[in-house]
């Protein structure tokens, strides 16, 4: 993964523009190459204001063909102002494990990088697959959060620095052994 630049426009329009990558998003597919554009503006923004943002991702095989888009982005969530980890990837590139890679790997982004305190993520209660996802990253449903106009609440998952550690710690411990890393 690398942060997002201006040339990934058409990829973005790609991924975020066709309907089967949005089946869960209320708001639908990206309309056309120019409101592309526009959300990736405001991405690079992101990245210069806060030092974090929007991933390009792709496959280590295939260096030249973005599979999806991710990242930590600051988000409203009721009255609160949260680091929000959130991603979405080419039909293409589903259930190859690569969302959970990508959300283990921006957690260690974001607390040892940038040492945030605390992650969330928001999901509609109907995509199960990302629910997975999330859960195997280590992040923990705290409940719901009504962020979409006149549609049913969606889960909000969140990570505490402290909660990644001791995961990050259970992922190194071999399961019979009791002993981190053997």
């Amino acid at each position: 993964m690398r942060p997002v630049c201006t040339a990934d426009a058409g990829d973005l329009f790609r991924i975020y523009g066709d309907p089967a990558t949005n089946t869960f998003n209320p708001a639908g597919p990206y309309p056309d190459l120019a409101y592309s554009k526009t959300r990736l503006a405001q991405w690079l923004d992101g990245w210069h204001l806060h030092g974090i943002g929007q991933m390009a991702i792709y496959d280590a095989e295939r260096p030249q063909e973005i599979v999806g888009f991710g990242g930590i982005s600051l988000r409203p969530l009721e009255k609160e102002l949260t680091h929000n980890l959130g991603y979405r990837f080419a039909t293409g590139a589903w259930g190859k494990g690569f969302a959970t890679e990508f959300c283990q790997r921006m957690l260690d982004y974001a607390f040892d990088e940038h040492q945030l305190q605390r992650v969330t993520a928001v999901v509609r209660s109907n995509h199960l697959a990302s629910q997975r996802v999330l859960l195997k990253a280590g992040l923990v449903l705290r409940g719901q959060v009504a962020d979409v106009a006149n549609a049913m609440p969606s889960l909000f998952y969140a990570l505490n620095i402290d909660e990644w550690q001791r995961h990050r710690q259970e992922m190194l411990r071999h399961p019979t052994s009791g002993l981190i890393g053997f």
